[in-house]
């Protein structure tokens, strides 16, 4: 009951952040970047949608680092008001947001967005402003590269490319690959180009390449193909919801290479049902943090975040609540909301967070390393952190 109670109430608590920020400016000449009054910083994420699992995930770790900040004294003495917005996974929606939480709730920064198209199409509109962005998940090689004051807190599609292309020649020892990729998404499509440069580099054969649309759901052709080769290895560099379709129908073709994937597979073994949890047993695949980790902090999150919303956080809940840190630090080091002031700070921050220590290199990303997990009897585990 006391476990219930505590989940309603911080729940509650961290509604009544985002309810009362979505109300817009506060009156007066004041606004987000005064010296006084709340800060308001804005969020995007799709909460409705086909990828709202990852919005979702990402703004409950918004919240999370929000309640925590605002119970010890906020930013600089000051409350954060958080506003977010559903951009529904669109590009379009979530420049519409944006403009909403720039024009009208005058935000002086930005959490998001969350997929790697929408924040593309957001970061250029933030870099004619000149508002401080940081994205938590999205990986898209050029979203970075759009402007000076856009970062992120993750790793991105080129590095878990080149790295998975590392473990499979350098620790696995293997010799063959095959690629099954989504030829209509852009990260997908990262991945796979950087997989493939790389192997090449390592001796690391890439013995077939196969490409698939949105939306497809027999994978036979594919797989049919990739077995005539015998690969030691099949890269998929997709998001969990195919690599289960695509792992059930390798296994009911007898195909045993062994599957390696990024961070898009988190949440794989929730949509395997446990009679065909053997076609993604062994399995590799990168990501952004290890919840077997013994620090304190990483496993006291874990437990708020489970008592809060009932399910097991992801890596997108974690990289939610490090980017919304990350950014409280820096405006806590520019001693300022100004917007060349925080991003000044931001580039050259020193951060400390749940995935891990980090700085920023010259195109804001960060540098740290990896988290190789492998999947035994339906199960995460930790095998170790890997730099390429």
């Amino acid at each position: 009951m006391k476990k219930r109670l505590l989940a309603m109430f911080l729940a509650a608590a961290m509604m009544l952040t985002a309810v009362t920020g979505c109300g817009g400016d506060q009156g007066g000449a004041g606004n987000g970047g005064s010296d006084d009054g709340d800060i308001k910083i804005g969020g995007l994420a799709p909460l409705t949608g086909d990828v709202s699992v990852y919005g979702i995930a990402v703004d409950n770790g918004v919240q999370m680092a929000i309640h925590e900040l605002n119970s010890n004294g906020g930013i600089l003495g000051r409350d954060i008001n958080y506003i977010v917005y559903d951009e529904k996974g669109d590009a379009t929606e979530a420049v519409n947001a944006y403009n909403k939480l720039v024009q009208s709730d005058k935000v002086v920064a930005i959490i998001g967005d969350v997929t790697s198209k929408p924040t593309l199409a957001v970061a250029q509109q933030a870099v004619k402003d000149k508002i401080p962005m940081i994205t938590a998940s999205g990986t898209a090689e050029n979203i970075t590269a759009t402007g000076e004051n856009i970062f992120r807190a993750c790793f991105i599609d080129p590095f878990q490319g080149e790295l998975m292309a590392s473990y499979a020649a350098k620790k696995l020892g293997k010799k063959t690959a095959a690629v099954i990729y989504d030829i209509s998404d852009d990260y997908s499509k990262g991945l796979y180009e950087s997989f493939e440069a790389s192997a090449k580099d390592l001796g690391l054969e890439v013995v077939q390449v196969e490409g698939y649309s949105k939306g497809t759901v027999d994978f036979k052709a594919q797989l049919t193909n990739i077995k005539s080769k015998n690969p030691d290895v099949i890269f998929l560099p997709v998001y969990y919801q195919d690599v289960a379709l695509i792992a059930v129908q390798a296994k009911e073709l007898g195909i045993t290479a062994q599957f390696l994937g990024a961070d898009g597979w988190d949440g794989v073994t929730g949509q395997v049902d446990a009679s065909n949890m053997d076609a993604v047993n062994g399995a590799y695949f990168c990501s952004q943090y290890s919840a077997q980790s013994d620090d304190p902090k990483m496993q006291e999150f874990l437990k708020k975040y489970k008592e809060l919303y009932g399910n097991e956080a992801s890596q997108f809940a974690v990289l939610g609540y490090d980017a919304m840190m990350m950014l409280a630090q820096a405006i806590t080091n520019a001693g300022s909301t100004d917007s060349a002031a925080v991003t000044k700070a931001l580039a050259e921050i020193d951060f400390t967070g749940l995935t891990g220590h980090m700085v920023f290199d010259e195109n804001r990303n960060p540098i740290k390393s990896a988290a190789i997990t492998q999947i035994q009897d339906g199960a995460y585990q930790f095998v170790e952190y890997y730099e390429k």
